[in-house]
């Protein structure tokens, strides 16, 4: 009987030790599967921050060309400012003004006209010739286009003042 008693506790090792190391097993397996998704997973993050960074050089060597372009184009700015500065002190627009107000006006209409042509080129507007309302030209005026068609003026500034007397 103490034969039958120490094969049991034999048999019981057995079975513990077999099902410690089935514990093991299987432990060790699913730590590995969780390892190879992490690694897939970290693998996919590498693929995907090397290609922002290949990207982000990229438009690092773009931004420095467009950098480049907007120095010249801004040094053309600035040159072609100092140019219409350089005008402006020769010119006497009050005095022009008052000699020719109607020629003054007609320039200044037609550079501004060039300049919404230009504006509206440089936005890709298809139809490029169209000038705004406020650009179009005035139609000429004829005859007395006041709304006061008694002839009598409510201009306030006349020299004539009227006076009454009082009691």
């Amino acid at each position: 009987m103490l034969r039958v008693y120490i094969l049991v506790i034999i048999v019981m090792a057995m079975a513990g030790v077999g099902y410690a190391a089935k514990y093991y097993y299987d432990t060790t397996q699913a730590t590995i599967a969780t390892l190879r998704e992490n690694n897939a997973k970290l693998e996919t993050a590498i693929e995907t921050a090397e290609a922002s960074i290949e990207a982000m050089q990229e438009n690092f060597v773009k931004m420095q060309e467009l950098n480049t372009q907007l120095s010249a184009d801004l040094q053309q700015a600035e040159k072609y400012g100092d140019e219409l500065r350089g005008k402006l002190s020769r010119l006497n627009l009050v005095q022009d003004a008052l000699k020719d107000a109607a020629r003054l006006e007609g320039k200044m209409n037609g550079a501004t006209a060039k300049l919404w042509r230009n504006f509206m080129a440089d936005t890709g507007n298809p139809d490029e010739y169209d000038l705004p309302e406020w650009l179009q030209p005035i139609p000429a005026r004829t005859g007395d286009q006041g709304s006061d068609q008694s002839g009598e003026s409510p201009d306030t500034d006349s020299i004539e003042t009227e006076t009454t007397e009082s009691d």
